[in-house]
């Protein structure tokens, strides 16, 4: 198949795309490389946030869309799968419709259903915008809601989800919000990663612990990074000849690599039921995820034997029990660390999901 993959989250399209290509088919990306993190991309998207810089973007974007037809699938990112207003992607959207054979949608980030769906119905105990019943009131949670709710990029989501081919859901919680509206096209596909060691951790606790906390200035408190680090901060004042903490905050991908190589555990997302992208491609290189382990997860996976997640509720004392408990008895590292590498080659291996992506795409030509 030929395809043609737009727009970036946390390397998604770019590791799906090797292990279409190892497949066989024929595969471009064309993206921003997710901003400030510049993942790899065959077509660069991203432009500068300049009068000037808008009009060279769109000028390209134009001379580039004749590239954009002729594939057999091509599956946007986000609704908002470009550095344009929703109104002016709308068109483009239309165009990318006539002139290929499928559209798939990306149900994989912040968009209306994701919004819409916590705020309104509230199926998850908890998430981005509410704590059971309670809305959250935080800056990100209160822009979010204004940004997708009677907008024009509610209007654009509900047009490409109606008009499109195929939803692919990458987290559960994603999923709950699709499934009841589309049903027929929605399919849950885990994200792809690729496995960093075929070899298994060391049977031996490390000494001290070494937690590791990735930082979004812009979104540490909507995500929950706030509470995680203060409680990270607290155990390794506690308890200083166990526990080592490093913190990266807001740095490109490669940087964040190497940085996530050198400890055992990662504080990640306290309001998700999942392991995102981050979380994942910690796990593969051997890394314990503190953060969303929720039963749901596994059920989704059909996972019924390993629980390499140290799960937490979104509250500062469960995660400062958590760590506090990983602390005290290192014995747990090992095992946990193994079953973070067994999780990702189960689940989450960049040639499974490729498969996964494979039959669907076949599925709906």
């Amino acid at each position: 198949m030929k395809i043609l993959l737009i727009g970036e989250y946390s390397n998604v399209h770019w590791t799906l795309a090797e292990g279409l290509r190892t497949l066989g088919h024929e595969v471009t990306v064309a993206s921003n490389g997710d901003f400030w993190k510049n993942y790899p991309r065959d077509i660069d998207l991203s432009r500068t946030y300049t009068k000037v810089g808008g009009l060279r973007y769109m000028a390209r974007l134009l001379r580039l869309l004749p590239k954009f037809r002729g594939f057999d699938v091509v599956q946007l990112i986000n609704p908002m799968f470009l550095e344009l207003k929703a109104e002016r992607i709308g068109p483009i959207y239309d165009y990318l419709r006539r002139h290929n054979k499928r559209i798939v949608l990306g149900a994989f980030g912040m968009d209306y259903y994701w919004v819409s769906t916590c705020v309104d119905d509230k199926p998850l105990r908890y998430s981005d915008f509410n704590i059971g019943s309670e809305l959250r009131t935080d800056k990100n949670a209160l822009t979010e809601r204004a940004d997708w709710l009677g907008t024009a990029k509610e209007r654009l989501n509900r047009h490409i989800a109606d008009d499109c081919d195929g939803i692919v859901t990458g987290l559960y919680e994603y999923d709950v919000c699709y499934r009841p509206h589309f049903p027929e096209k929605t399919a849950f596909i885990p994200y792809p990663i690729q496995m960093k060691t075929a070899e298994t951790p060391e049977n031996r606790p490390s000494s001290p612990l070494r937690l590791f906390v990735g930082i979004n200035k812009n979104r540490s408190e909507y995500k929950g990074t706030d509470i995680m680090l203060r409680a990270a901060q607290e155990i390794a004042r506690k308890y200083p000849e166990k526990v080592e903490l490093k913190v990266a905050e807001s740095v490109p991908f490669a940087e964040y690599s190497l940085m996530m190589d050198d400890s055992d555990v990662i504080l990640d997302q306290l309001y998700a039921y999942t392991p995102a992208m981050n979380a994942l491609e910690a796990m593969s290189r051997g890394l314990i995820v503190v953060g969303g382990g929720e039963p749901e997860n596994y059920e989704i996976l059909g996972e019924e034997e390993l629980r390499p997640i140290v799960n937490v509720g979104p509250n500062y004392e469960s995660v400062l029990h958590e760590i506090e408990q990983l602390a005290l008895h290192p014995e747990r590292v090992p095992e946990l660390k193994r079953q973070s590498i067994e999780y990702i080659r189960r689940h989450h291996d960049h040639l499974k999901v490729a498969k996964k992506y494979e039959q669907f795409y076949q599925k709906i030509i």
